[in-house]
């Protein structure tokens, strides 16, 4: 599985551990943990250090395509309280990246 599918972006860079994603007037790129002292000059925290998140018009349309594509699904969908519907998944580092849509 490729973290492009699961998030549905195109790559606009990849290599040596970086990817960096096609998106007008935002930066949006990841980067191995390993490679952490390298671009920052010390080690990350673990996994999960931090969440991205997309609001998508159908959340378990995205439930449905991820398990398809062998996503590690971590919660949801669910209903949130504050009015929202989620879908958790862990990136190959185990970051969450969240899936939600509007109720």
């Amino acid at each position: 599985m490729v973290l492009s599918d699961v998030i549905g972006l195109d790559v606009r860079i990849e290599g040596d551990g970086y990817v960096e994603f096609a998106m007008h007037n935002t930066k949006f790129a990841l980067f191995e943990r390993t490679k952490l002292p390298e671009l920052i000059g010390r080690d990350g925290g673990q996994a999960p250090c931090g969440e991205i998140g997309f609001i998508v018009d159908d959340v378990d349309a995205e439930a449905a395509r991820l398990r398809a594509a062998g996503a590690e699904v971590l919660t949801g969908p669910v209903d949130r309280p504050w009015r929202e519907r989620t879908l958790h998944v862990a990136d190959p580092d185990g970051n969450v990246v969240e899936f939600a849509q509007k109720v």
